[in-house]
């Protein structure tokens, strides 16, 4: 019997004790110069060194988390840029991590309609046919989607997750700056991200595994009264949310996006982790342990996260 994804994410969080996700965002310049010089001396500097440098960083970091933490978040976009050899790591990261037994979400941000909303649901969480055989292309457990063309765009993404018992996280408040332009503006006397919400529960109330839905939302962790109220908007929805550390959310700020039961939420860290050896808090480990000083960094933010909770 195949568990559903978002079932499996619970017990991980549960067992580690550990209610985070560790972005992968691997820009060049987070990586360390003898990763890159090693990669770059038998590669050339081509797009095939810059994703060989990708691929051993992460190894690396993965290498030294994977214990205590239940998922991976890598960023496409970060590895797009290096055109195909980068997609070629980012599939070899997602690889690596479902080796050590993490669950990928994809933060893919995908939005379109019909065929086009299929294929990318196809090529992310699901199976491409390739003659009479049915094939994985990138296969992340989870991953974002754009909610902006409605349920058009949702749908084959949720048609893809009942067959292949994966989830979706759907943006309703994001963390950056310019987001209320568009997601603060009243609609009937209620902004923009609490209909979002609303629909996104709608939703998620028909996909539901043993306590939470495999329909997830993004809200961002700079914006806390917000999350607040999409937590009782959304009470059925597993909580991704970006913006702890680099961005300025706060552990405390982070309380009301849990349930009563300690669940319900998910908190992602990239750089703060990824690049912790760059930080002075970490600099004593030095360029060459920066996995070691990504492990402490995760470490700590578990423990700052957990003490937030347990004021709760």
């Amino acid at each position: 019997m195949v568990i559903l994804m978002i079932n499996k994410l619970i017990d991980g969080i549960k067992k580690k004790n550990a209610p985070i996700v560790v972005g992968l965002d691997p820009m060049m310049k987070f990586i360390p110069a003898h990763i890159k010089d090693a990669a770059l001396k038998e590669y050339g500097e081509t797009l095939e060194g810059a994703a060989e440098a990708i691929c051993q960083f992460n190894k690396q970091i993965i290498d030294h988390i994977y214990d205590i933490i239940p998922a991976i978040k890598p960023q496409v976009a970060m590895y797009e840029q290096f055109g195909v050899p980068g997609l070629a790591a980012f599939k070899k990261t997602i690889d690596y991590c479902h080796e050590k037994g993490l669950i990928v979400i994809g933060d893919v941000k995908r939005g379109d309609i019909g065929s086009t909303s299929e294929a990318y649901a196809v090529a992310h969480l699901g199976k491409v046919s390739v003659g009479n055989a049915k094939i994985s292309a990138f296969d992340e457990d989870f991953a974002t989607i754009n909610p902006y063309l409605g349920t058009d765009g949702i749908k084959p993404f949720l048609d893809i997750c009942k067959q292949e018992k994966k989830g979706v996280f759907i943006l309703v408040k994001t963390s950056n700056p310019s987001s209320g332009e568009f997601q603060d503006q009243l609609v009937d006397g209620k902004p923009l991200y609490e209909l979002v919400g609303k629909k996104v529960d709608e939703w998620a109330s028909r996909c539901m595994g043993d306590n939470y839905s495999y329909v997830g939302a993004v809200v961002g962790a700079t914006y806390p009264e917000m999350g607040k109220v999409l937590r009782k908007v959304m009470p059925k929805s597993f909580i991704l949310v970006p913006g702890y550390g680099a961005q300025g959310g706060k552990a405390d700020d982070l309380v009301p996006y849990f349930n009563e039961d300690g669940l319900g939420a998910i908190v992602n860290s990239s750089r703060g982790i990824i690049a912790a050896y760059a930080k002075e808090e970490y600099a004593a480990f030095g360029e060459h342990n920066f996995a070691e000083a990504s492990r402490q960094a995760t470490v700590d933010m578990i423990a700052d996260i957990n003490k937030a909770l347990d004021k709760k």
